[in-house]
């Protein structure tokens, strides 16, 4: 399995800076259900575009100093690399169940498209998370004979979401395509603050512990160590064919980044934890959310994380300008 990151991103003139990220154990609200697990991919880029990986930057500063001007990053925007997201369901009710209906659909015909490579287990993956970053899913949604997508969910807060559409087209030479839409969760929209920095955070009663820092266009390790009732835990479930999934959203625009774990179940050097390590490279400074998926006691739990890349490391106070910058403040 390889350890690179796929960074994708939301459209550049989103306004706001968004504050807080999903909720963790008292302070957070869990955001995915047993019946909706959570996938990371394998570090593939949008179509046409590899995954970031150790010696972007330099890839990036190259291309700069030529005069060239790098593809735009997958998420960005509703079409890409020949494929549209058609979202059917644009608008749902805050606490309201509501089922997601969307497709894929191939721009030279202007049709659905039906084939796509099984990846993890699943032919397409759907991360859903509102503006200000309080609210998060990871979903799997199922496909009809026609194209046709659907999922239900349920959005606990008014606002602002994204949808993020993840897949790869089962034709010749195709790569991973990251597509994203824009859906509105009616009701009285009350964005929050960005939870703090902290190194270790607690859901469903297991303590996860960050070590390392996030760094701007370098490759760095995170190292997520799980813990229950004081006991490392050594005995974490592979789900969707690892012990750990790992997705990372950028405050103030929700650019997109996801990691996969260096190592995976079978490989002969990996263990069922207590700790997952991960490399991961971000695209910029600046304060992200980060979302640990794992599986253990038959049931997939989210621990978050607030990092600042370039800035504070993992339970390290943000300096005072950094912060107030970060908060619009």
């Amino acid at each position: 399995m390889q350890t690179g990151l796929k960074i994708t991103a939301f459209a550049a003139g989103l306004a706001a800076t968004f504050g807080s990220a999903y909720a963790v154990g008292g302070a957070m609200h869990p955001a995915v259900a047993e019946n909706a697990p959570s996938h990371g991919r394998d570090g593939h880029g949008a179509k046409g575009r590899p995954a970031a990986e150790e010696g972007a930057a330099e890839k990036s500063a190259a291309e700069k100093s030529a005069g060239e001007t790098p593809e735009l990053p997958g998420g960005l925007q509703i079409s890409q690399g020949g494929y549209t997201l058609d979202l059917n369901t644009p608008r749902v009710e805050a606490g309201e169940p509501a089922e997601l209906r969307f497709a894929v659909v191939d721009e030279d015909s202007s049709r659905k498209v039906t084939a796509f490579r099984r990846e993890h287990d699943k032919e397409l993956h759907l991360v859903v998370a509102s503006s200000d970053l309080t609210t998060y899913r990871h979903l799997h949604p199922e496909r009809a004979a026609d194209g046709t997508w659907s999922t239900p969910v349920e959005l606990p807060e008014a606002g602002g979401y994204r949808i993020f559409a993840d897949f790869t087209p089962d034709v010749k030479n195709a790569e991973g395509v990251t597509l994203g839409a824009d859906l509105a969760v009616s009701g009285d929209a009350r964005p929050e603050a960005l939870p703090e920095a902290e190194r270790t955070v607690t859901v469903d009663g297991y303590e996860v512990t960050l070590d390392g820092a996030l760094r701007p266009g370098a490759g760095s390790e995170l190292k997520l160590e799980v813990e229950k009732d004081g006991k490392p835990v050594t005995d974490l479930q592979p789900h969707l064919g690892a012990y750990g999934h790992l997705v990372a959203l950028r405050a103030g625009d929700l650019a997109y980044l996801h990691v996969h774990p260096n190592g995976e179940p079978g490989d002969g050097r990996t263990k069922p934890g207590p700790e997952v390590s991960f490399t991961a490279t971000a695209p910029s400074e600046g304060a992200y959310r980060l979302f640990l998926d794992f599986r253990h006691e038959g049931k997939v739990r989210t621990a978050a994380f607030t990092v600042h890349a370039g800035g504070a490391a993992a339970g390290e106070p943000v300096p005072e300008n950094e912060e107030s910058a970060e908060h619009g403040h």
